[in-house]
């Protein structure tokens, strides 16, 4: 696995790889684009993880053709040596790299006191929908625990989302905001709202 972190400004802070393994070479780029699409589109009331975007980006829906905004700076994204890369010297750390990525494995990152956007996280080496699921345990693993609602308000896996919802991924059901099983062995969706702690920010931004 790939895994990406940015800022609320959309510049890259980590790179890393799973030590020891032999990642696709392109998912690096993959994640770089899932990480900036799940902060460009989550606000302060409102995450949305970059699954919550598959179906609404479809034809004929509400958000067709976002896919084609933020285009990833090729440039930045392939620059420096591939030794590097996944490394503390990864040549795009401390860039912004931009790319829109609308299938599992971004999520938004948020200050679990003043409930702020920090940032996001983007996996990717997987299925879309176990990249979605190992960048969820990847952010409670951080501490990232504060989650101030959002779009899957329903039940799945025998598990309901807490009051106001979250950004857990969606499958099936008439949600605008729902995403394709990937058809393998993923696992774990349904035990992720109670690992997570759902906590709610005690103070404003900037107190």
């Amino acid at each position: 696995m790939w895994a990406v972190v940015v800022d609320r400004s959309g510049l890259v802070r980590v790179v890393t790889k799973t030590p020891g393994t032999d990642p696709w070479p392109g998912s690096r780029a993959i994640a770089l684009a899932k990480a900036y699409t799940a902060n460009a589109f989550s606000k302060r009331k409102l995450p949305l993880s970059i699954a919550n975007l598959f179906s609404a980006v479809q034809p004929g829906g509400s958000l067709f053709g976002l896919q084609e905004g933020n285009p990833l700076n090729v440039a930045a994204a392939y620059a420096g040596t591939g030794e590097k890369f996944g490394t503390v010297k990864d040549p795009a750390v401390g860039k912004r790299l931009g790319g829109t990525i609308t299938f599992g494995g971004g999520l938004p990152l948020y200050h679990k006191r003043t409930g702020a956007v920090l940032g996001a996280i983007g996996v990717s080496g997987d299925s879309s929908c176990a990249d979605h699921v190992i960048a969820w345990r990847i952010r409670h693993a951080l501490g990232f625990t504060m989650i101030p609602g959002g779009v899957n308000t329903g039940s799945y896996g025998g598990a309901k989302a807490p009051s106001g919802g979250d950004d857990n991924i969606i499958y099936g059901g008439e949600s605008g905001f729902r995403h394709s099983g990937c058809g393998f062995t993923e696992t774990g969706v349904s035990d992720l709202p109670s690992m997570q702690n759902f906590a709610k920010p005690v103070a404003k931004a900037g107190k």
